[in-house]
């Protein structure tokens, strides 16, 4: 009886990966490695700038997947890892190199550093929430401050104090304040407009064209305090709508029962 040798296996070929979203978030990652490289050097400006190149590169590698029907848990999951660099570590090591490392170990300890951890973690935090979520939660908010709106906040602070020759040693307290604040905001229940449901609709309100023309105009003017302003803006309305939510139905309790 005859037996049949068998045939040597095929090696599976691994699996690609698409390029163009990836090329923006590879862009992301580096922008954020660079910030951390030129806050180490002392180029606080140079730094804060380039995170808010990141934040803008990463505003595009998801839509580009979604626009070109790439989208991948792989992306998904490398977005995430160049997240954590460019808005969770940069801006932290930013504050600590420009501010925070200028506190009196004497007086108050390691609270610099710790301060920076603590927005690094909670970044880290948040992150790891909107990866569970994501398929269930409601995409048109985000339950706690998005990271990259945090590190705009951050950085923004900082290219405006360059602005006004105003050292990171003369602003220790608003540091503390903003970095420990926006890191609380990201791991927080309250609530916040993704604007991710206005590129789906096909028209919009001719006032809302317009409005966005005159932001465009205002933030060519100067930047950087309008970025600070937006940015400030947009992560105080989580609280003060969670406020308003809770005096309305107080209001609606207390009419209810007269």
């Amino acid at each position: 009886m005859s037996t049949q040798s068998p045939s040597p296996q095929t090696p599976q070929r691994g699996r690609g990966i698409y390029l163009l979203p990836n090329l923006f978030t590879t862009s992301a990652l580096l922008a954020g490695f660079y910030a951390i490289i030129a806050a180490q050097n002392g180029d606080f400006q140079t730094s804060a700038i380039t995170i808010l190149v990141a934040l803008i590169l990463d505003g595009f590698d998801g839509r580009v997947a979604r626009m070109t029907n790439t989208t991948t848990a792989f992306g998904a999951e490398y977005d995430s890892m160049a997240d954590m660099v460019s808005f969770g570590v940069a801006p932290a090591f930013l504050m600590y190199t420009w501010s925070l490392s200028n506190i009196s170990v004497s007086e108050y300890g390691q609270l610099g550093w710790v301060a920076c951890f603590v927005y690094t973690g909670c970044c880290g935090l948040r992150l790891a929430r909107f990866n569970v979520a994501v398929g269930t939660a409601d995409k048109r908010f985000f339950q706690g401050l998005a990271c990259p709106a945090a590190a705009t906040v951050l950085a923004s602070l900082v290219w405006v104090s360059t602005e006004f020759k105003a050292g990171g040693d003369e602003l220790i307290p608003l540091a503390l304040f903003a970095t420990v604040t926006t890191g609380l905001l990201m791991v927080s229940t309250f609530m916040y407009y993704s604007f991710k449901d206005l590129g789906e609709s096909k028209k919009i309100p001719f006032a809302m064209m317009v409005g966005v023309l005159l932001l465009m105009v205002f933030t060519a003017v100067d930047a950087p305090k309008m970025i600070l302003i937006a940015s400030t803006g947009y992560a105080a309305a989580g609280p003060a709508y969670a406020l308003f939510r809770w005096f309305r139905k107080r209001h609606k309790r207390g009419s209810s029962r007269t």
